[in-house]
């Protein structure tokens, strides 16, 4: 494992929110026949989602990656007797596998250029000693697979969807936690960004459109955790935006006023539909 400032801002979020939504979660799921269950899958993907951001190379960030996959499959599709919810929980896990499918590619041609998947030392061997398009490749491929987990376009068709699960995993996964994982994989390998020429250009203009597209889309949605569903894919555009140019402070910076309010927001719609009768 790796304590550096990336890794313990990422951490105190995921635990700090994580506790707060553990907490939430108790009155929320009360009478629910599976509320042990429940926290179970709750307490797991805390644990993968840790192990992904305090990773000191590529193949244990890898195995927190798959680790949160699995974890919101189970809980998005917890509600699994009500046909939608298991169909929403198989679209993310598919979704997912795509962008998996760029995470190992990328960790393959790591292995191959440089000889080791350690992040220090990837940092220290990419700078001026990898080629211009070997690097693109690379950042081309760890962008899939944060396209697919930050669901940016066209990959983003799973968390609209995603909110069929109870709402406290709304407020975990697709608010605090999950969806910034690609963000904090792009900031992680920032050395490699900085050889990767057009790659950064091809970040920037998907977190653009992205970030339009989605807010568009929020304007025309009537289910209250659909519109909170658009706006976290707008603004994970955003940061995907800053970090495409360069801007990784701001990104991340983002990045965590983004985990605070939005948590706030769906435990807000929570309370919300709770409230009317779970009416959305």
């Amino acid at each position: 494992f790796m304590a550096d400032p990336l890794s313990i801002v990422m951490a105190m979020f995921v635990t700090g929110i994580g506790a707060l939504i553990h907490l939430y979660s108790i009155g929320y799921m009360a009478g629910d026949e599976n509320f042990s269950k429940f926290f179970v899958y709750l307490n797991a993907f805390v644990a993968s989602m840790l192990i992904l951001v305090m990773a000191d190379n590529l193949v244990l960030t890898f195995l927190g990656w798959e680790g949160v996959g699995a974890c919101s499959y189970l809980l998005i599709s917890f509600w699994f007797s009500d046909k939608a919810n298991a169909t929403a929980g198989k679209k993310a896990f598919v979704t997912n596998r795509v962008g998996d499918v760029g995470f190992m590619l990328g960790t393959f041609l790591v292995w191959v250029t440089f000889g080791t998947v350690n992040y220090a030392e990837i940092g220290v061997l990419a700078h001026g000693a990898i080629a211009g398009g070997t690097a693109t490749a690379i950042v081309l491929l760890f962008f899939l697979a944060a396209a697919g987990k930050s669901a940016q376009l066209p990959l983003f068709v799973w968390l609209p969807d995603a909110m069929a699960g109870p709402t406290p995993v709304s407020a975990l996964i697709h608010a605090a936690t999950m969806v910034t994982s690609g963000i904090f994989l792009l900031t992680r390998l920032n050395p490699l960004l900085a050889e990767a020429g057009w790659a950064n250009d091809v970040i920037a203009w998907v977190g653009l459109a992205t970030a339009l597209i989605a807010a568009l889309a929020a304007v025309a949605q009537n289910d209250i955790k659909k519109v909170l569903a658009y706006s976290t894919i707008s603004q994970l555009g955003y940061m995907f935006l800053a970090v495409g140019s360069g801007a990784f402070v701001a990104g991340v910076f983002h990045m965590i006023t983004h985990a605070f309010f939005k948590a706030l927001l769906f435990l807000g719609s929570g309370a919300v539909i709770a409230a009317m009768g779970h009416e959305q």
